[in-house]
């Protein structure tokens, strides 16, 4: 039995998964609130990004559910189904998030430059991590020094979780604009803002969880490396 999985991954697994059902819920909630002035969700994005002098950025409908995204490299906002075309509120405030994320690079807003830096190392450390933390520990019964392979993976796995600290203020700071621009825009009335604020809490609550996982996880790679480096003593 994997003890360290059990008191320390296990509960922030749990806790991913009440984020998930919580974003999806309060989404679904205020999906069913529209928005008084009509605006789709590909208006309001369109509207933020005017209001904060961006332009040049394609505003694109993408299939599925909650798959809304804005791609740097294309500079393209990519909404969903149930985002692009909708009024509710729910859509509006996705919508004018994601747009967030684009005047963010417009602007070279530090912490999303430090991400996007950060993403080869990262793809390299979740590719290479666990397969150096098992061989590590598997040749340590004949070499004691074989155990260092395994630390190094757990040095690469720690790559994630950078990733996933530098994402928090990303995607914080891209709601933040989001209820700016939909309050100094009047692109919600002042009953509707609540539901909007709702909805983008949810959503970043998830962001918190995905690093509440990954945190424990390394914390659980590091345990487990060290009591085996600690049995070849």
């Amino acid at each position: 039995m994997d003890i360290y999985y059990l008191i320390l991954v296990l509960p922030a697994i749990l806790l991913s998964l009440w984020a998930s059902s919580r974003v999806n819920s309060t989404f679904k909630k205020y999906s069913g609130v529209f928005s008084s002035r009509s605006l789709t969700g590909a208006m309001a994005a369109e509207a933020v990004l005017r209001a904060n002098g961006v332009y040049g950025v394609r505003i694109e409908r993408v299939s599925g559910k909650l798959t809304d995204h804005y791609n740097p490299r294309g500079n393209v906002i990519r909404l969903s189904d149930s985002v692009y075309a909708s009024t509710s509120v729910a859509a509006i405030g996705v919508a004018c998030h994601e747009a967030g994320h684009a005047v963010q690079y417009a602007t070279n807003y530090a912490p999303i430059k430090l991400r996007a830096a950060i993403i080869p190392i990262t793809n390299v450390g979740s590719k290479l991590a666990m397969p150096l933390i098992l061989l590590g520990i598997l040749f340590s019964a004949y070499s004691q020094s074989a155990i260092q392979i395994a630390y190094i993976g757990v040095i690469l796995f720690s790559a994630t979780v950078l990733f996933q600290l530098f994402t928090l203020p990303t995607e914080f700071n891209a709601s933040r604009r989001a209820m700016n621009a939909m309050e100094s825009n009047a692109l919600l009335s002042q009953s509707e803002l609540p539901g909007a604020r709702k909805v983008l809490s949810a959503a970043a609550m998830t962001y918190v969880a995905a690093l509440a996982v990954s945190v424990t996880q390394l914390l659980r790679l590091f345990l487990i490396v060290s009591s085996h480096s600690r049995r070849r003593d």
